[in-house]
C-alpha cells in the first residue's frame, strides 16, 4: 500500500489531516471537536478506532481543541516537540504516560512503513513544525501557519506528488477587513499566514515535474474565498508556464468537509 490522505479540515476555525498506508492511520491536528473530528473521518469512511497516532504541529487552539478528547476516547499516543507539549500540555485534560512522545524538529521517524519528515516553519508558537510523508517513492507535504516560505521549506517540500499548502488570506481583504491593525499586522508580518500571491509565488520555486495536485489551505474565514484563492494562485501559476487542470490540479479545501480520501 501507498500513500493514500485527505484534508479533513482546514480554515481558521480548525484543522485536521488524515494520511494512511495499510494499517497505520494517522491524524495530524485535531483543532476541532472530538464529535466534528469523528464526523470528518466518516465522511471518508475511516473508523477513529482504527486510528494509530495523533501527530502535533503546534499549540493553538485550531490544531489541537479536540486533540485531549481525541487521545482519550480512542487511547491514541500524541506526538508533538517539547516546547509544544510545554505550551499545550494544559490544555488538554488528563492523559496517561504512555500517550505522550516526542518528536523532534528537523527529525524524521518511521511509523508502518511511512518515512514523516518534521521541518520547522516561521509562525507565532513556541516551537511550530510541519510534516512531509514519504512511502514507496510517493510524497506528501503538509504546510500551513507560516509568515514567509524560506528556501529551506521550499527544499524540504520540492518534489511532493501533493501538497497541502497555506494560502490564508487576500491580502487587499485584510488590509479593508474588520480586524483591528493589531491582529493585521500580527497576519501579514513573518510570523503570520501567507497570502494567496506569496503562496502562487511559492509554488513557482516549489512546483516540479512530480508535483500533481496542489490543495489550498488554511483560508480565512474573514480574509479569503475559495473561488479568489484558486484565482490568484492559478493566474500566477499560469503566468509563469504552468499547466493548470492538465499538469498540476488545483484544489479547494473546507474547515467542515473533508476532501475524497486519494490514493497516490
Amino acid at each position: 500500500m501507498s500513500l493514500r490522505f485527505s484534508v479533513l479540515a482546514s480554515g481558521s476555525t480548525g484543522n485536521a489531516f488524515y494520511i494512511e498506508s495499510g494499517d497505520e492511520k494517522i491524524l495530524v491536528d485535531a483543532g476541532l471537536s472530538g464529535k466534528k473530528v469523528e464526523g470528518l473521518l466518516d465522511q471518508i469512511e475511516v473508523d477513529p478506532h482504527d486510528l494509530s497516532r495523533i501527530l502535533v504541529t503546534h499549540e493553538h487552539s485550531d490544531h489541537i481543541k479536540g486533540l485531549g478528547i481525541m487521545a482519550r476516547r480512542y487511547n491514541l499516543p500524541i506526538y508533538a516537540n517539547e516546547k509544544t507539549w510545554q505550551a499545550m500540555e494544559g490544555q488538554l485534560g488528563k492523559l496517561t504516560t504512555d500517550q505522550k512522545f516526542h518528536f523532534n524538529m528537523e527529525e524524521t521517524r518511521t511509523f508502518g512503513g511511512i518515512d514523516i519528515e518534521s521541518f520547522a516553519v516561521s509562525h507565532d508558537a513556541a516551537d511550530p513544525m510541519f510534516y512531509t510523508f514519504r512511502k514507496d517513492g510517493k510524497k506528501v507535504s503538509l504546510v500551513t501557519d507560516l509568515g514567509y516560505v524560506s528556501e529551506r521549506i521550499k527544499k524540504t517540500v520540492e518534489g511532493s506528488d501533493a501538497l497541502i499548502f497555506e494560502s490564508n488570506h487576500d491580502v487587499s481583504m485584510l488590509r479593508m477587513g474588520r480586524y483591528p491593525w493589531n491582529v493585521k499586522r500580527r497576519i501579514l508580518g513573518d510570523s503570520g499566514h501567507v497570502s494567496n500571491e506569496d503562496c502562487a509565488l511559492a509554488l513557482t520555486d516549489i512546483l516540479d515535474d512530480q508535483t500533481k495536485r496542489v490543495y489550498l489551505a488554511h483560508l480565512s474565514l474573514d480574509n479569503n474565498m475559495k473561488e479568489l484563492a484558486r484565482m490568484s494562485v492559478q493566474d500566477v501559476l499560469q503566468e509563469r508556464g504552468f499547466e493548470i487542470g492538465r499538469r498540476i490540479e488545483l484544489h479547494d479545501t473546507d474547515p467542515a468537509y473533508a476532501t475524497p480520501i486519494y490514493d497516490l
